[in-house]
């Protein structure tokens, strides 16, 4: 009888239901971390050989298609970085001139950019994404700007930076970026604003890439180029 009245104190004892309940919580994570850890650290090494089939973008859109009534439109059709003339040349001097120097972050560019942001407060702000950054936020995250997407965005770009080589990520960046409505890679992009392969583009036409990813789509397929890649077009 001692024992059940013993027993039954023991079992009703808030501190002990209350370190019962952060040891459970506390597995959750670990275990949670563990399944995070396991899964992106294995899609990033499948994507090192096989193309992303889609992305959370592109789901995003897909969607919001649909709720506006509209048709739901997605282009893409994968090429390898040997398919895409004069392109990888043109969007790294327009973007990312340091990509093949920096591990996946340009320090000097982002203080500017910081500098910049708090000298121009209540204007758009100005980013210094690398490559390596957006091929990791178009990839593995979904659109938007929040602290904690760019926590994640720091650490698939991290993991990218290790296990893909940098031809990998420039790779995988044009051929699932957005550049129109429902249009992703340099492929689709090619075929539906100048009507030929990615392969046969020209350096005025590949210099209009960095137009549309300035804008997100050329106005019209006779686009004029307004935003000239320093070092590209003049050799």
């Amino acid at each position: 009888m001692l024992w059940y009245f013993y027993e039954s104190e023991k079992k009703d004892n808030p501190e002990e239901i209350k370190n019962g309940f952060f040891s459970r919580v506390k597995k959750f994570a670990l275990k949670f971390m563990l399944w995070f850890f396991c899964i992106s650290i294995g899609l990033t090494i499948i994507y090192r050989w096989i193309p992303p089939p889609f992305t959370i973008l592109m789901i995003n859109k897909c969607i919001e298609q649909k709720m506006d009534g509209k048709e739901m439109t997605l282009k893409k059709d994968w090429v390898s970085l040997d398919e895409i003339a004069n392109l990888p040349q043109a969007v790294v001097t327009s973007e990312d001139q340091k990509f093949a120097e920096h591990f996946g972050f340009d320090v000097e560019a982002i203080e500017k950019a910081k500098k910049y942001n708090e000298k121009h407060k209540g204007k758009k702000m100005k980013g210094a994404s690398t490559i390596s950054q957006q091929t990791a936020k178009n990839v593995f995250l979904w659109p938007s700007r929040s602290w904690i997407r760019k926590g994640f965005e720091v650490y698939f770009t991290f993991l990218i930076e290790v296990l893909w080589s940098k031809e990998r990520i420039l790779e995988v960046y044009l051929n699932v970026i957005e550049m129109g409505p429902g249009i992703y890679g340099a492929e689709a992009a090619s075929q539906y604003y100048f009507n030929k392969s990615a392969a046969h583009l020209t350096k005025v036409e590949a210099a209009s890439y960095c137009q549309i990813l300035y804008d997100g789509q050329l106005q019209n397929q006779h686009h004029t180029l307004k935003r000239n890649v320093p070092g590209f077009l003049e050799e």
